[in-house]
């Protein structure tokens, strides 16, 4: 109050119970928090310098669970592609079990060939449930995955899917042709049923990208539907697969490549209207000979080799993201570290500041109190 007047010594003890008590606040408060920059006012650089520390350890730590989820979709991807090599010795079981059945069995060849047939049908199966929180890479378009490693994305990681949920993206053709001879009812002469004569052939020419081959099928007078059929499978070996429709009355082809077939007569002219001549059909699958086996287990052996070749891709991006989570935990630790040595408070300095604190906070409640007693003397005078 303005109107009381204070002696010196009163004054000057007062201000340092004053400051005294600010200071013990003050550790106090380090004390409760455990940090000596609690805000700018406590010291502005270390304290900006820390926010920004910490700033980017949380910026990480968000781009270290996108890394753990995209973790789980190369896991995923990976665990499909085991299933479906898996799948594929299953399918070489089916084709080495046709192998060692007589050609002369076409009904067991069949059945087995069904069976590989459905063996394909599960392969495009497991690459479509392979995957993960609505990420499958193993599903072709629209599923590449993109793994962001800094806090501005400049560094990040792409991952390109795969379609293998159509088996033929790995060579698998899944038309089945089952075999030939009574399997088609096709035992009258093909004069009669495809207006072929005596001296006329058959010419495929397939191409590939590392040329074309050109096929020529010798037809006889006493041909049959199955004998065509049997010599377009047996001397093509397996690049044409043949197959006969009772129904149409039709006989088509197919392959895995491009190519051409034509009905010709002895004198090299194309013989017009020729069922013979079908329009190819869609690649398919034959058991019909061991030629044709041997194709479908070469196939096999080429999809694995495929599949080995892109699960070793999956398995050097997993490696690398793996790489860079476990440096961003640790980058994470030595921000949030850093930032911690600009505002953590050493606990033990502050309790003995705050012992010490306490003392001169006594020690100037006994000095003030003592400056006081000089002004009770004056009074004592007086009495």
């Amino acid at each position: 109050m303005a109107g009381i007047v204070l002696s010196a010594s009163v004054r000057q003890n007062l201000l340092s119970l004053q400051s005294t008590a600010d200071m013990l606040g003050t550790v106090q408060n380090k004390l409760a928090t455990g940090r000596k920059v609690n805000s700018a006012l406590d010291n502005p650089k270390s304290f900006f310098t820390a926010s920004g520390l910490t700033n980017r350890a949380s910026d990480l730590s968000n781009l270290l669970d996108d890394m753990g989820q995209s973790i789980q979709v190369l896991k995923a991807a990976d665990q499909g592609i085991t299933s479906i090599s898996k799948l594929i010795d299953s399918a070489k079981g089916k084709a080495n079990q046709a192998l060692s059945t007589a050609s002369t069995d076409p009904t067991t060849r069949a059945k087995y060939a069904a069976e590989y047939g459905e063996i394909l049908k599960q392969i495009q199966a497991v690459a479509k449930d392979s995957g993960y929180n609505g990420k499958n890479l193993l599903a072709g378009t629209g599923n590449d995955l993109a793994v962001i490693f800094n806090e501005d994305s400049t560094n990040k990681l792409k991952i390109s899917a795969v379609d293998y949920t159509n088996s033929a993206n790995i060579g698998l053709n899944t038309t089945i042709y089952a075999g030939s001879g009574t399997a088609f009812a096709a035992n009258t002469a093909e004069t009669a049923n495809a207006g072929a004569s005596a001296g006329d052939y058959l010419q495929f020419v397939v191409s590939t990208s590392s040329g074309s081959t050109t096929y020529k099928i010798n037809l006889a007078a006493t041909d049959t539907i199955k004998d065509v059929v049997d010599k377009v499978n047996l001397n093509t070996g397996g690049d044409v697969q043949a197959s006969y429709d009772d129904t149409t009355g039709k006989i088509t082809y197919a392959s895995s490549n491009s190519f051409t077939a034509v009905h010709n007569d002895s004198s090299n002219a194309a013989v017009a209207g020729s069922k013979l001549a079908a329009t190819p059909a869609s690649a398919s699958v034959s058991f019909a000979t061991d030629a044709q086996i041997n194709a479908v287990l070469k196939a096999l052996t080429s999809a694995q080799n495929q599949l080995r070749a892109q699960s070793s891709t999956f398995g050097t991006n997993l490696s690398t993201v793996q790489i860079r989570q476990d440096w961003t935990k640790n980058m994470i630790n030595t921000l949030s570290t850093g930032a911690d040595k600009l505002t953590l408070a050493d606990t033990n300095e502050e309790g003995a500041n705050l012992l010490a604190l306490q003392t001169q906070q006594s020690l100037s409640s006994k000095a003030l109190s003592l400056s006081a007693q000089a002004g009770q003397q004056v009074l004592q005078l007086l009495g």
